[in-house]
């Protein structure tokens, strides 16, 4: 597919919005969400759009809702707070949605692979997991990426809190205790992560726990919009070898 490296957009009519890439995070001007990776950007506005709101279609479809069309909406369609069902967060902005169900996409929810593929190992996404999220223990609702196995799981939502409080830390000096180990410019959060499997021992809990920790930044680069850096993110190896 092509991607053309200007366009106009309706929400920033004034100016034209030029392709570019960053490894600093970004706040986009669209969904509202944080983002990082290739964006469309007005320069003199200082105005950001993820690449996945900026030319987005129109209508989409998902394989979680057979039944479902999701229509673009460049703010909250209704009158009542609306969340997404992928990741938990609010609706501010720009939002796929489904008139006949109700369900809301961020677009860059909406537009996670199905698979993420270190070149090794791959993390399949759920709309659902049977066993607990290595950050927060618990099973809850919302999507997230498990592994092949099924012996550990990351929600999409943890993933972006423990990314957000890490750049918080990083970027705007919020709490320098929160700054984890950085393998790339995109974090790695090894840190963060916690380790709820029962029984676990030993050398079998350290390898799990390094497992979601590599994992992390896998799954960060594609919820804020950048699957290209997938790789990069897991610079040393999606299991660790120490």
């Amino acid at each position: 597919m092509k991607i053309d490296k200007e366009i106009s957009h309706p929400i920033h009519r004034h100016h034209k919005l030029k392709l570019d890439y960053t490894e600093i995070p970004f706040n986009c001007e669209g969904c509202k969400e944080a983002g990082i990776g290739p964006r469309y950007r007005c320069e003199k506005c200082d105005f950001d759009l993820h690449k996945n709101c900026a030319v987005g279609p129109q209508f989409i479809t998902h394989p979680f809702y057979k039944k479902c069309e999701f229509e673009l909406h460049y703010r909250p369609p209704g009158t009542v707070m609306r969340y997404c069902d992928a990741c938990g967060s609010d609706v501010l902005g720009f939002v796929y949605h489904c008139k006949k169900c109700g369900f809301d996409l961020h677009p860059c929810c909406a537009s996670l692979p199905q698979v993420l593929d270190d070149g090794k190992h791959n993390l399949y996404l759920s709309v659902k997991i049977s066993s607990s999220c290595h950050r927060c223990g618990g099973k809850g609702s919302g999507w997230a990426y498990r592994s092949e196995c099924k012996n550990y799981n990351l929600h999409v939502s943890c993933v972006k809190q423990m990314l957000l409080e890490n750049w918080q830390a990083m970027y705007f000096k919020v709490d320098q205790n929160k700054v984890s180990e950085i393998q790339t410019r995109i974090p790695y959060l090894k840190g963060n992560v916690k380790n709820y499997r029962n029984g676990g021992k030993g050398s079998k809990v350290k390898r799990y726990t390094q497992m979601a920790g590599n994992a992390v930044g896998i799954v960060g680069s594609a919820i804020l919009g950048d699957p290209t850096a997938i790789i990069a993110a897991a610079v040393n190896g999606f299991i660790s070898k120490a």
